[in-house]
């Protein structure tokens, strides 16, 4: 299984989650703003640190399982997991949260 069909599979049921507490508790421009500027700040992060850490041959990827596209060292695939955690984990948190105090 290549990298971006694992990130595929991981991202679809986040994205659904996302897409639902949406929908369901309809946030304001503050959520968004907020969620948006966690997922920025976590692709950012990963994006140096992991270019750092393949620099530094820490670990590896099998070329022929990629994509192809890098940003600086970090394979676009590996974007998925920080944007995974910085959607599902405030969605769940709208879901999950009492109406009256948010």
């Amino acid at each position: 299984m290549s990298y971006a069909a694992l990130a595929g599979l991981f991202l679809l049921p986040v994205l659904l989650v996302t897409v639902l507490a949406a929908m369901r508790r309809r946030p304001g421009p503050r959520w968004w703003l907020t969620t948006g500027a966690t997922v920025a700040v976590l692709l950012v992060l990963t994006i140096v640190f992991d270019s750092l850490m393949i620099a530094a041959d820490l670990f590896r990827y099998a070329e022929e399982d990629l994509l192809g596209v890098r940003l600086l060292l970090t394979p676009l695939e590996d974007l998925a997991w920080p944007l995974a955690a910085g959607l599902l984990l405030p969605s769940l948190w709208l879901l999950l949260t009492p109406q009256e105090e948010r």
